[in-house]
């Protein structure tokens, strides 16, 4: 008889796990309004050195992967630095890009935009990074010259 009770109490607890997998996998919000573990990285410092590492892989890809074509019609506009917001998820896709400051000329703008989306996707977090953190937002500012700067 214990053991008919026991085998009905692991069903039962069974089917509750179950329900629960089921309830996160269908959350109907975006990542970022979800439960994500995220971190901000402000600049170029932190104590977690794979974070700034990742970070700095990040720029790198689109500082060397842009058109040079693109770099001087961005460069040609008298433009500010624009301070870009990007939130990337463990798997190296964009979740969101916003501006903190915009470079005051839209063309410009939209040129960030095309840059981040055309770079897409970007590298996955390294096992470490994945274990603590969903999504990553790198801020920098964005120049333009003879080449990108993101700094």
């Amino acid at each position: 008889m214990l053991r008919s009770i026991g085998r009905q109490l692991d069903e039962e607890a069974a089917k509750r796990d179950a329900a629960l997998a089921a309830n996160r996998s269908a959350n109907p919000l975006p990542l970022s309004l979800s439960t994500a573990r995220r971190v901000r990285l402000w600049g170029r410092s932190d104590p977690n050195r794979e974070l700034v590492e990742y970070a700095e892989a990040w720029a790198r890809k689109i500082q060397f992967n842009t058109p040079v074509e693109t770099v001087r019609e961005l460069a040609k506009q008298a433009h500010r630095a624009a301070l870009v917001r990007v939130s990337i998820r463990s798997d190296g896709s964009v979740e969101s890009m916003s501006f903190d400051v915009s470079s005051g000329v839209p063309a410009v703008d939209e040129g960030i935009r095309r840059i981040v989306e055309t770079q897409r996707p970007y590298a996955p977090f390294p096992p470490g990074l994945a274990r603590d953190f969903d999504v990553i937002e790198i801020r920098r500012s964005w120049q333009f010259d003879d080449s990108v700067r993101l700094q």
